[in-house]
């Protein structure tokens, strides 16, 4: 889970652009304006990450921009994501655990109203230097 940057290669298609990223195999979208293909150019690289990082496969080396060649009705723009704002966003369901603790942890927890749920989420996220928003 992380930020990241690649190249993409937008190309004017009429009124429409479409993008792709060389670096990535089936990454591509379109819009119906500039605008719009650029935001779903930052979608479909986050989609595409997010789901190389759920297979646990490895996540190619981002081009540069320089070695990119185009035609004259490309560009070049560097599009980024952060994977685990998307995670945050889109995979955000509850999942159950069970676990075990101490009886004398459980009963001073439980005097002192802990929400077991939120000490653990809180701990997780710092084990994992997760920032809160």
């Amino acid at each position: 889970m992380a930020k990241y940057i690649y190249p993409a290669v937008f190309t004017k298609e009429g009124t429409q652009y479409s993008v792709y990223f060389p670096d990535l195999e089936s990454c591509y979208t379109q819009g119906d304006s500039l605008q719009d293909a650029y935001e779903m150019a930052g979608d479909v690289l986050c989609l595409t990450l997010y789901n190389l990082e759920e297979e646990q496969r490895d996540i190619p080396t981002a081009s540069e921009v320089s070695a990119l060649q185009t035609d004259k009705d490309q560009f070049v723009s560097l599009v980024a994501c952060d994977t685990l704002e998307y995670r945050k966003y889109y995979d955000n369901r509850a999942v159950k655990k069970t676990l075990t603790i101490p009886a004398w942890l459980n009963t001073m927890a439980e005097r002192a109203g802990l929400s077991f749920s939120a000490v653990l989420q809180a701990a997780l996220k710092n084990e994992l230097h997760i920032a809160e928003n």
